[in-house]
């Protein structure tokens, strides 16, 4: 048995070689992406109990490994090691898609040989609050899989739960499988997880940052229920692919200049001049929806710069949810709106199996687009988190080959 393959050769069927290719972040190079990731050679981790070891084929980009790269807001190394657990490095990547190579002992739900899409959260499922009927992803056990444990899917092999498996749709290229479903059911979750503040027929949505992964989806998402889409965007091109995608019409963002903390409330000058723009910013809203309507959710994970105007702009009742913060976490509130109008500030974390197998469906009968719009080979891992650093991504969502050395694979080479 060969200790190492190179990237993109297949061992034979069900052998696990001591060493594998992993891009991998280490406390000494915390910084920009393209900094932080280099691809090493480490060891190949074996499946435990319940446990599966997924050849890679192709593996997604997302924000949280950006916070991984420069080492906070979490230092993730040192959180693992400090709780007694992982490696002294980290291998991020939060879905992916493969073959599943070795199963763990008590392992039923998947066989080896599967072609599998691998979602992005872990828990324990014998948890005490999981046992009592807690939803798993809102279990004090849950962690975000490839940005709180060491093994993600920027590796040949993927080290996950047997319930993050789940059946690629045969139609998908790997690359395509390995788009969606971090995006895809954070959006689901945030817009139908929630009642009774749901997306129904002829509802006004806010979408902040609506040319992204997770906007891309939303948008989507919101046109399939009969809902009116509305995506924030700061280019004229991003505005032209959110409205390919079903947005009723966008507001930029760069049109408006009241973003970040709300003044003080003291500074009567500098508050009135604040809620002048963000009720000029709601008039465009108006204007795009083609009526008086507010709506009924916001999707955010912008959060610092955008949580006030959601707040005040979202209508009676409504409900902001969110999912990240993006420009920064310290968010202001007006207490007056929340409370006196009744509405919902909710937070919502990735998604259940539940909703991870409805978006998988969702995509497979072809009524939800991944919207795959870059794809580069294993070592563009560093560049494609740089240029999500920098916002310069293009719209939609991105991938990177692994063992899918060539683009619209959909078996093994």
């Amino acid at each position: 048995m060969k200790t190492l393959y190179e990237i993109g050769e297949t061992p034979p069927f069900g052998e696990i070689p001591p060493k594998m290719y992993a891009s991998v972040i280490r406390p000494e190079r915390y910084g920009p992406p393209e900094q932080a990731f280099r691809t090493e050679v480490v060891d190949t981790p074996v499946p435990g109990r319940g446990q599966v070891l997924v050849y890679t084929m192709a593996a997604g980009i997302n924000y949280n490994n950006i916070w991984s790269a420069m080492g906070k807001p979490l230092d993730v190394i040192a959180a693992r090691l400090k709780r007694g657990g992982g490696e002294p490095f980290h291998i991020g990547g939060s879905e992916g898609s493969g073959v599943v190579w070795a199963v763990g002992d008590g392992v039923q739900s998947v066989s080896v040989g599967d072609h599998v899409v691998l979602s992005g959260c872990m828990w324990d499922e014998s948890a005490p609050d999981i046992r009592l009927g807690a939803d798993t992803i809102a279990s004090k056990s849950q962690s975000a899989w490839g940005y709180q444990e060491s093994y993600g899917s920027f590796g040949q092999f993927s080290l996950v739960d047997d319930y993050q498996c789940h059946p690629k749709p045969a139609r998908l290229s790997w690359e395509e499988a390995a788009a969606f479903l971090l995006t895809g059911a954070t959006a689901y979750r945030q817009l139908c997880g929630w009642p009774p503040n749901t997306v129904r027929p002829g509802d006004p949505v806010l979408i902040w940052g609506g040319a992204g992964g997770l906007g891309s989806m939303a948008i989507q998402i919101v046109a399939l229920h009969g809902g009116i889409p509305v995506a924030v965007v700061s280019s004229e091109e991003r505005a032209n692919f959110c409205e390919k995608l079903g947005a009723k019409g966008t507001i930029d963002r760069r049109d408006f200049h009241h973003w970040g903390q709300l003044p003080d409330f003291g500074d009567e000058a500098a508050f009135t001049a604040w809620l002048r723009e963000a009720r000029r910013f709601g008039e465009k809203f108006w204007e795009v929806v083609g009526s008086r309507t507010a709506p009924k959710i916001v999707l955010e994970h912008t959060g610092e710069d955008t949580i006030p105007t959601s707040m005040y702009l979202c209508d009676n009742a409504g409900m902001v949810v969110i999912c990240g913060g993006t420009t920064g976490y310290h968010a202001d509130v007006d207490l007056r709106f929340l409370w006196m109008r009744q509405k919902r500030l909710q937070g919502s974390h990735f998604a259940n199996l539940r909703h991870c197998r409805e978006v998988i469906s969702l995509v497979d009968s072809g009524h939800l687009d991944p919207c795959l719009t870059w794809c580069e080979s294993f070592e563009s891992v560093g560049t494609a988190h740089q240029l999500m650093y920098e916002n310069q991504h293009p719209g939609g969502n991105m991938t990177v080959l692994v063992n899918a050395t060539e683009p619209g694979r959909t078996e093994l080479p």
